[in-house]
This record gives structure tokens, C-alpha cells and sequence, in this order.
């Protein structure tokens, strides 16, 4: 069955090929389907660039990562860790 957006097609794969998808889909614990579409849309990125989207996507969740940390002393929550932990 496939999901709404997919489209089926048959690729005649090298023995290089067929190993390296053997590879990714092990390291992935994915299907060997799976494993093609993320290395198809990887390339893609490579040879294109991330999308706009995507990319605006990414400023976006930067830009809420600085907000929440805005007021955030990291030096100091370690110094209190470091004391907390010299109690052990």
C-alpha cells in the first residue's frame, strides 16, 4: 500500500549500489526503501542547497532557542552544579 504523495518505481542497482544501500539501511535500522529516499533528498540538499523553507524553518527555531536563553547565565549553573556535586 502506499501513502498518499508516493509513487512506486523499480531502479536496476550496481553491486556497489546495492552494498551501499545495505550499509544505510543497517546504520538507519531502516528499510532499504527508506534508506534510498533519505540519501535521494540528502543529495539533493548537497547539490541544491537546504529549501528556503527549511532554512527559515531552522532561523526560526534558532531565533526561539536564543530567546529562551537570553537571560541564561551557563557559567554560572555550572559553578552551582560543581557545589552541588562537591557534597558527594
Amino acid at each position: 500500500m502506499l501513502h498518499m504523495g508516493m509513487q512506486r518505481t523499480s531502479v536496476i542497482l550496481d553491486d556497489e549500489a546495492r552494498q551501499a544501500i545495505g550499509e544505510l539501511s543497517e546504520h538507519f535500522r531502516c528499510s532499504a526503501a527508506a534508506a534510498i529516499r533519505r540519501a535521494v533528498i540528502a543529495h539533493r540538499d548537497r547539490v541544491f542547497g537546504v529549501r528556503q523553507r527549511e532554512r527559515a524553518q531552522r532561523v526560526r527555531q534558532l531565533e526561539t532557542l536564543f530567546d529562551l536563553f537570553e537571560d541564561h547565565d551557563a557559567a554560572a549553573e555550572v559553578r552551582g552544579l560543581k557545589e552541588q556535586d562537591a557534597h558527594f
